[in-house]
């Protein structure tokens, strides 16, 4: 389960023990088809939907629009809130949310660029579905300031709300290190300078006995299995390839220092994890005059954070750094966790959407000129096939009021929480 998940998972699980109803409409996984209910009933519809790529489904702007028209009025959804910008399914039901008068609103998870073929379309898409939208959730400052530049959006309508980490699931286990600093790396991510760096930090004489990567099968593996192989490495590097949801913290607290080597992070959970768990967090950052890229310098005070230029000779004084300070027993994992455990708190981000659910629940619905209005704005050319686009979608909305009216659609049972709650509490005294 990624970043985005875990935030969609907690923060529902929040909103449903403040009084909230909340579903998640997802595409399917495999098998799972249908309804799946979570804990505290939190219901989930995986709806049928094709997989093209590493669980991206296939846009198909209008062929979605049936199913969720259907659901939401089975569920008596007020406010639809979208994540993630490569999400297909949140464009598209911001975009039917819209037209059937619904409110909505986005959180962006991500930094993109502006040059690149794919940053330039998909910022043509982000604001096309921001252009007729409610308010708009950004995890850092420096992602609002990226997404506002992206979409060509009005600040005043973008919020910062952070993620956060249950620290109980992430408490250090001093016993789990090596006291003799044995182990060394939980990294996150495959770079080419790490590979270099890697191989310089391992041939140099530090108390340095294995590297834990953790984060996937990138492109940057083979060229660590290769490192390995060359300096005879077996017994001091582990590749564990990508960690399932529970075994996190296990593979976290196994290390002194959690290295991250991407360049551009909107917020990164996993750094929290990381530090909650007692690491000393080291990130890269661009050498520009007085600035660290991405929003990780917002994330984490700078006593956790040991920042280093993308090279390879600075990396290695960045753990060289790192390792010094955990030899002085400057690093208390149990102070950082206790910080961690005060700083960031799902209660907190709960309480901060539902001020924007209450702010975007007294907007007016805007009508469906002043829509096509917003969309014409978007460019010469894009602006009068948006329009189009939306007046479809507004034909097919009433198309489908003519079929099934919303009045012969079943409402939805609600879930019997309190009676849900009462059984836990019991089995638990039990």
């Amino acid at each position: 389960m990624g970043g985005v998940e875990s935030h969609l998972y907690q923060l529902s699980q929040r909103l449903i023990q403040c009084g909230h109803k909340v579903i998640i409409i997802t595409h399917s996984y495999g098998n799972r088809t249908g309804i799946r209910y979570l804990t505290n009933g939190l219901k989930v519809y995986y709806v049928p939907h094709m997989v093209i790529y590493s669980e991206a489904t296939l846009p198909t702007i209008y062929g979605f629009f049936p199913i969720f028209r259907n659901i939401v009025l089975r569920e008596k959804i007020a406010i639809v809130h979208g994540h993630q910008a490569f999400s297909s399914l949140c464009h598209e039901a911001i975009l039917h949310a819209r037209t059937m008068g619904m409110k909505a609103c986005f959180t962006d998870h991500s930094l993109f660029g502006f040059a690149d073929a794919s940053s330039i379309l998909m910022n043509k898409m982000l604001k096309f579905t921001l252009s007729d939208i409610d308010h708009v959730i950004c995890v850092s400052h420096t992602s609002k300031e990226n997404t506002v530049l992206r979409a060509v959006l009005n600040p005043r309508i973008v919020s910062v709300i952070p993620n956060a980490v249950v620290a109980s699931q992430f408490k250090p286990d001093p016993g789990a290190r090596d006291p003799n600093f044995r182990n060394g790396f939980t990294s996150s991510s495959y770079t080419e300078n790490m590979s270099k760096s890697r191989e310089t930090l391992l041939t140099k004489k530090f108390s340095l006995d294995w590297i834990t990567a953790k984060g996937g099968d990138g492109p940057k593996r083979i060229d660590l299995e290769q490192m390995r192989e060359k300096y005879l490495l077996h017994d001091r590097v582990e590749l564990l390839g990508p960690v399932v949801n529970h075994e996190v913290r296990n593979v976290l607290t196994k290390g002194h220092i959690f290295l991250n080597t991407s360049l551009t992070e909107a917020f990164c959970i996993g750094i929290v994890e990381a530090a909650c768990c007692g690491d000393v967090f080291i990130k890269y950052f661009l050498n520009w005059p007085n600035s660290c890229i991405g929003g990780v310098p917002e994330v984490l005070p700078r006593h956790m954070i040991i920042f280093a230029n993308p090279e390879e000779d600075d990396l290695v004084d960045a753990v060289s750094k790192a390792i010094e300070m955990i030899r002085l027993k400057k690093v208390i994992p149990a102070k950082f966790h206790d910080e961690i455990k005060e700083m960031y708190s799902w209660v907190n981000i709960a309480r901060r959407t539902e001020k924007v659910y209450d702010a975007i629940s007294q907007m007016k619905t805007p009508p469906l000129m002043e829509r096509l209005r917003r969309y014409y704005g978007c460019g010469v050319w894009a602006g009068k096939i948006f329009c189009v686009l939306i007046a479809i979608d507004y034909l097919i909305w009433m198309f489908l009021e003519w079929l099934t009216p919303r009045e012969d659609i079943e409402i939805a049972p609600p879930f019997p929480y309190e009676k849900y709650r009462k059984v836990r509490k019991m089995t638990t005294i039990q």
